[in-house]
């Protein structure tokens, strides 16, 4: 009865529930509960956005919603959503890593810095070497033809999985701990603290893959034959520690990403309905709107974080001999010292372009898996 009355509001395009309705369904249903009766007419409108970095505040469920099974069908909507996105934009995505890095292999049309041994040539994107997009993407075809784009993909979809089901379950957790009153909502504040924390706990669990995700986007053509011998033989030579290279700031960039996600999204929200006062509902484009305007400005202040961290993560691959800063602190201070403060968002033009061309991917997948899985919210 719950069920029928809820679906025939929605489909008049109603607010409310009438009051024979209501009536008609504590007839035929009884309950001292009045948060049970009126949880079918919850709504939950959910939007996914994918932009190649999963360290925002996971999405809010309700207790019905968890109940149902939703939290994982949502889990796995997007991270189909993720893989076929994050695998369409790829090549832009390793565009990103040469351009932060500025690695180059075995370019014979270079004529003012030779191959050092074992034909690398290893040399920071700056304004000197002219390395950009165009000439960035010339070299990744010279190099390795066509599939190279795509390296280092494999492993960036593999850790979809583990790193939402990770943050998922410690959100979860961490919402009963500072949450104890289940009868009002959480607070922004509550959201962000339980939200950073759990992006710690999934990030500390899945960061070696982070750092292969880097080695195999930078690797030469022939040098590994799979992620499994990436690892062996990354152990090998560098030990078990070169796994957490850049483990600091990646941490660090979780607060500003976050926070400002999470602010701007909220602010943006609250403005929309504040100048549509007639409107209860925002609508799912109105929030992915939202969702795309606020993890591009979380990005925009994280970037300096996340391009210390590709470094110090790439720091296996240089000449040897060559002098390498071991800490973000040195890598700061080197970076700014012979790139100036632009030398932080090296490879940030790269990162926006993907931007578009992501969320409206991540989207359209996201939302024919969670029909197809049988989840239809409003």
């Amino acid at each position: 009865m719950a069920k029928d009355a809820a679906a025939a509001a929605a489909a008049a395009a109603a607010v409310r529930v009438e009051y024979s309705e209501w009536s008609a369904y504590l007839l035929f249903h009884p309950a001292t509960d009045i948060h049970g009766c009126i949880i079918y007419r919850e709504q939950h409108p959910i939007v996914f956005v994918d932009v190649g970095e999963d360290i925002g505040i996971p999405e809010e469920f309700s207790e019905n919603e968890i109940l149902q099974g939703i939290w994982w069908r949502h889990l796995v909507s997007g991270a189909a959503a993720g893989a076929v996105s994050r695998t369409c934009t790829a090549p832009l995505d390793r565009l990103k890593v040469l351009l932060q890095v500025g690695m180059k292999y075995n370019v014979a049309e270079s004529h003012t810095l030779q191959p050092t041994k074992g034909g690398v040539l290893q040399v920071h994107a700056t304004k000197s070497n002219n390395l950009g997009i165009v000439s960035g993407m010339r070299h990744m075809l010279q190099e390795g033809g066509v599939r190279s784009l795509w390296r280092g993909n494999g492993i960036n979809i593999i850790k979809i999985a583990p790193e939402s089901a990770i943050k998922f379950m410690a959100y979860e957790q961490l919402k009963r701990l500072i949450h104890s009153d289940r009868n009002r909502d959480l607070t922004i504040g509550e959201r962000f603290v339980a939200g950073s924390t759990a992006g710690v706990i999934s990030q500390t669990a899945i960061y070696p893959m982070e750092v292969l995700k880097t080695r195999l986007a930078l690797r030469r053509t022939g040098q590994y034959s799979s992620i499994l011998d990436a690892a062996i033989k990354i152990h090998k030579h560098e030990g078990a520690k070169c796994f957490y290279k850049g483990y600091v700031p990646n941490l660090l960039g979780i607060i500003p990403y976050a926070g400002i996600d999470l602010a701007i999204y909220e602010t943006l929200k609250r403005m929309y309905l504040t100048r549509h006062s007639q409107v209860e509902d925002p609508g799912v484009l109105v929030l992915l709107a939202c969702g795309t305007c606020s993890s591009t400005c979380g990005q925009l202040a994280s970037y300096p974080l996340a391009l210390v961290r590709t470094r110090l993560q790439a720091q296996g691959t240089m000449a040897a001999g060559s002098t390498q800063e071991t800490s973000m602190v040195g890598m700061f201070r080197s970076i700014i010292q012979t790139e100036g403060v632009t030398g932080l968002y090296r490879g940030i033009a790269p990162n926006f372009m993907k931007v578009a061309p992501a969320v409206g991917i991540s989207y359209v997948v996201y939302e024919h898996v969670r029909r197809y899985l049988g989840v239809t919210m409003t």
